[in-house]
C-alpha cells in the first residue's frame, strides 16, 4: 500500500501525465533510509515537474532500524558511539553534489523531539524515559537508536515531493529478474512481484553459511553434544545463548564488540547485577546462572575504550597529508601499491598530526618546542625516518606522550606470564590504565588521533577505487590488518564496559587466555581446548565454544537468496583482486565506485543500467550507514551519488511511455487485498501528511 500524495499540479503540457517510473529498494535499514533522504533532497533538481515516481521499499524488518538496529532486541545492548556523535544527515563538511540538508544528531533529537516534525513518541515507555534523560556524552541503547532511525525514516518520507509515493512491503525479496533494457521484477517470498525501472540492493549486514573452519567446529560440537555459536549478530544471539548452561566452561574466541555484547547477555542478561562502590569501581553480584567465560584473541586484549571528553584545544585542520593532494601524488606513482609500504606512512603521519596538534595546543607544558617549529620539521620528514623520531623525541620529552603504533597494535607482544593469575593481574592493570586514560582530558591527544583516524576514510575510497592495490595487500593489509587496527583503536566500547569487565574478572566469571589464541578440538574428550603463548603450558578445557565475531560477508556463501540467485545466473560477481603473485576473493559484491551500479559479468563486466547495490556487502567498503557529524562520511557521499544517478536515469525515461494495459505497469494480482495481504497503517503516518502504510504479504 502506498504513501499517497495529492496529484501534482498540471504545470506541463495538456494531456495525460506520463506513466510513473518505479524504484524498488530492497533493504529498509539505515542505508535504505539514507538513500531515501537523498532522493528527497535531489528530486526537485533532477526530476521533470510531472514525472511521477513510485518507490517500493522491501524488508522483513521495520523501516529505519532494519535488521541490526530494530527495537526488538535486548535493552542491554548499547551503541559504541556517544549520542552526540551519531547522525544520519549531511552537513557543511559533506562533499556532495546534491543539496545539504542538515538534521539533528541522536542527542539533539532526543533532547528536542517536540521541535522536529514529524513528532512521534516511541511506543516503548522505557525508550521514552531513556531519551528524556539522554545526555550528549551518553552511550544510548540500540533501542533508543532504533527510535531515532524510525523518526529519520519518517522525516525522509515526509520530505519526498508530492509526485513521489512510497510503499513499504514487510517481506523478504528472494529473486530479481529482467533484461538490462527492460523492467526489473523483484519477487518476494510470499509470491508478490514488484516491477521497477531501477532496483537498489541496500541489504545491510548479511550473514553467510559457515566456512570450512566454523563447519568443523559446528560438526564437532554436534557429534559430542557440545555447544558452539558461530559468528552471529548480537541482535539475534540471545536465543541461541540459552543453550549455554549455568556454570559451563565456555571459550570465547574474539575480544571485540561482539564479545562485549555476548558477555552482557550471559551475565546481566541472566540476572547478575553491578554495584557501584564508593571508590568508583564496580562489584559484580552473580545470579548463579552465569557460565564461566574464558576469553582470548589475536591481541589478547579488548578494543580500546571510547574517549569520554572533548578536544581541549582547537581542532586540527584535517586532512593535511592524506588529503586530495596527497592522494593525487600517491596515485601518480608508477606500478602497483601496497597499503603498509606506500599508503600507511601517509595515513600514520595524518593520525600523528591530529595527535600532536592536540598535545601541543592543549598541553604545551608537556612539549619543549614551539608548535610552528615542530610542524615545520614534521612536514619535512616521512613517517618511517630517524629524523621524524628525533624530532618527536626533542619536542615531546616523555615517551608516554609519544604516539607508538606498534605498541598500541600489539600490547602483549613478547610478554610471557608464569601462570593465569599473573596474566590476569597484568591485564587488569592494562584495563584500568586504559579506562582512566580515556576518561582523563589530560590525554585528549588520543581524541586528536581518533579524529584524524576517522578523516582517513574521507580519502581512502578514492585510493581503493583506483584499483592499484596488489592482491596480497588487499587481502592481508586492507581487509585484514587495517580493518582490525581501525576497529581496535576507533570502534571500542564505552569505558563502563571495561569497568564491568574488571568486575567480572574479580568475580571469577571472566578469565583471560592471552594473545595468539589457539583452540583445538579434542576428539577423545569431546571438548574444546584453548591455549596461548602468553601463558606457556597453560590449557583450558571447555564444553562450549563461542566465536565472538560478527559474520563476515561472503558472496559465495551468502544467506541472501536474491544475491545467491543472481550469482548462480552470472549476473553479479564477487570482488576478485588478482596479480601474478596472489588471488584475493574478498566476498564482497563488485560495484562501480562512482554510483554503486552492479557490475554484471553477463554485460561484459559493465555496470547494470537498472541495478544498484550500496552498503557493507559491496566493495564500496563504507560500512557505517550513520556517522559522526562533520566528517564528510563516505556513506553519505555514496548515497548522494547513487540517488542522483537513479533520478537522472528515471528522468531520462529510456523505456518511453508505457502501455496502460501492460501487466508490468499494474500491481501483481497478489498485491490486491486478500486474506494473506494484510495492510496496517504505521502509527503517525497521517501526521506526516503522507498516509504511510505497510503491506504485509
Amino acid at each position: 500500500m502506498a504513501i499517497s500524495h495529492s496529484a501534482p499540479p498540471a504545470d506541463g503540457p495538456a494531456g495525460p501525465p506520463p506513466a510513473a517510473r518505479t524504484v524498488v529498494i530492497v533493504g529498509a535499514g539505515p542505508r535504505g533510509t539514507g538513500l531515501i533522504e537523498r532522493l528527497a533532497a535531489n528530486a526537485a533538481e533532477l526530476l521533470p515537474p510531472r514525472r511521477r515516481v513510485e518507490i517500493h521499499l522491501v524488508d522483513p524488518y521495520p523501516p529505519g532500524g532494519g535488521r541490526i538496529w530494530r527495537h526488538e532486541q535486548s535493552p542491554l545492548l548499547r551503541m559504541n558511539s556517544m549520542a552526540e556523535d551519531v547522525t544520519m544527515f549531511t552537513d557543511e563538511r559533506s562533499a556532495i553534489e546534491g543539496p545539504v540538508r542538515p538534521g539533528p544528531s541522536l542527542a539533539r533529537w532526543a533532547a528536542h523531539r517536540e521541535e522536529f516534525a514529524p513528532h512521534l513518541e516511541p511506543a516503548d515507555p522505557a525508550v521514552r524515559a531513556e531519551l528524556d534523560a539522554l545526555a550528549p556524552g551518553d552511550f544510548a541503547t540500540r533501542r533508543a537508536l532504533s527510535a531515532y532511525l524510525d523518526w529519520v525514516f519518517r522525516r525522509a518520507v515526509a520530505d519526498l515531493p508530492e509526485w513521489i509515493t512510497l510503499t513499504v512491503h514487510r517481506g523478504r525479496a528472494i529473486a530479481l529478474t529482467g533484461a538490462p533494457d527492460g523492467p526489473q521484477r523483484v519477487t518476494l517470498a510470499s509470491g508478490v512481484e514488484l516491477t521497477g525501472d531501477q532496483v537498489v540492493l541496500a541489504l545491510g549486514h548479511l550473514g553467510a553459511d559457515l566456512d570450512e573452519a566454523h563447519t568443523v567446529s559446528a560438526e564437532f560440537a554436534a557429534r559430542h553434544g557440545r555447544f558452539h555459536l558461530p559468528p552471529a549478530f548480537s541482535t539475534e544471539a540471545e536465543g541461541p545463548l540459552a543453550g549455554v548452561a549455568a556454570g559451563e566452561q565456555v571459550i570465547l574466541r574474539g575480544f571485540g564488540l561482539a564479545f562485549v555484547d555476548l558477555t552482557a547477555l550471559l551475565t546481566e542478561g541472566r540476572g547478575g547485577r553491578f554495584e557501584h562502590l564508593p571508590d568508583g569501581t564496580l562489584r559484580y553480584r552473580p545470579s548463579g546462572r552465569e557460565p564461566v567465560l574464558h576469553v582470548g584473541s589475536r591481541r589478547g586484549v579488548p578494543y580500546h575504550a571510547k574517549t569520554g571528553y572533548r578536544l581541549q584545544g582547537p581542532p586540527a585542520p584535517l586532512p593535511r597529508y592524506f588529503g586530495p593532494d596527497g592522494v593525487e601524488q600517491l596515485l601518480a606513482r608508477p606500478g602497483q601499491l601496497e597499503l603498509r609500504r606506500d599508503i600507511w606512512p601517509l595515513m600514520a603521519k595524518e593520525i600523528g598530526f591530529g595527535y600532536y596538534h592536540e598535545l601541543f595546543h592543549a598541553h604545551p607544558e608537556r612539549t619543549t618546542l614551539p608548535w610552528a617549529d615542530f610542524l615545520a620539521g614534521y612536514d619535512r620528514f616521512d613517517w618511517y625516518t630517524d629524523e621524524r623520531a628525533d624530532l618527536v623525541a626533542a619536542g615531546v620529552p616523555d615517551p608516554a606522550d609519544r604516539l607508538d603504533f606498534e605498541h598500541l597494535d600489539h600490547p602483549l607482544a613478547g610478554l610471557r606470564f608464569a601462570d593465569p593469575q599473573a596474566l590476569r593481574e597484568h591485564l587488569c592493570g592494562y584495563l584500568r590504565a586504559d579506562v582512566e586514560r580515556r576518561a582523563d582530558p589530560a590525554h585528549s591527544a588520543d581524541l586528536g588521533a581518533f579524529l584524524a583516524l576517522l578523516s582517513l576514510y574521507g580519502q581512502l575510497p578514492r585510493v581503493l577505487a583506483a584499483g592499484r592495490l596488489t592482491a596480497r595487500s588487499t587481502a592481508r593489509e586492507l581487509d585484514g590488518w587495517w580493518h582490525g587496527f581501525f576497529s581496535f583503536l576507533a570502534s571500542g566500547p564505552p569505558g563502563f564496559r571495561l569497568r564491568e569487565l574488571l568486575a567480572l574478572s574479580e568475580a571469577g566469571v571472566v578469565h583471560f587466555l592471552g594473545a595468539d589464541l589457539a583452540v583445538e578440538l579434542d576428539e577423545a574428550g569431546g571438548t574444546f581446548v584453548a591455549s596461548s603463548p602468553s601463558v606457556p603450558g597453560h590449557r583450558v578445557t571447555a564444553t562450549a565454544l563461542i566465536d565472538a565475531y560478527l559474520p563476515k560477508h561472503a558472496l559465495d556463501r551468502t544467506e541472501d537468496h536474491l544475491l545467491a540467485a543472481l550469482l548462480r545466473a552470472g549476473e553479479l560477481a564477487e570482488e576478485v583482486v588478482a596479480d601474478a603473485q596472489h588471488v584475493h576473493r574478498s566476498g564482497l559484491l563488485t560495484t562501480s565506485p562512482a554510483d554503486g551500479r552492479v557490475l554484471d559479468p553477463s554485460l561484459g563486466g559493465a555496470g547494470h543500467p537498472r541495478r544498484v547495490a550500496l552498503g557493507p556487502h559491496t566493495n564500496g567498503r563504507a560500512f557505517a550507514a550513520f556517522a559522526r557529524p562533520r566528517i564528510n562520511a563516505p556513506s553519505f557521499r555514496q548515497n548522494d551519488a547513487a540517488a542522483r544517478a537513479l533520478l537522472r536515469a528515471l528522468a531520462a525515461d529510456p523505456l518511453g511511455p508505457r502501455d496502460p494495459c501492460d501487466p508490468a505497469d499494474r500491481p501483481h494480482p497478489r498485491e490486491l487485498p486478500d486474506p494473506t495481504d494484510q495492510r496496517e497503517r504505521l502509527d503517525g503516518g497521517d501526521r506526516m501528511g503522507a498516509g504511510l502504510t505497510t503491506a504485509r504479504p
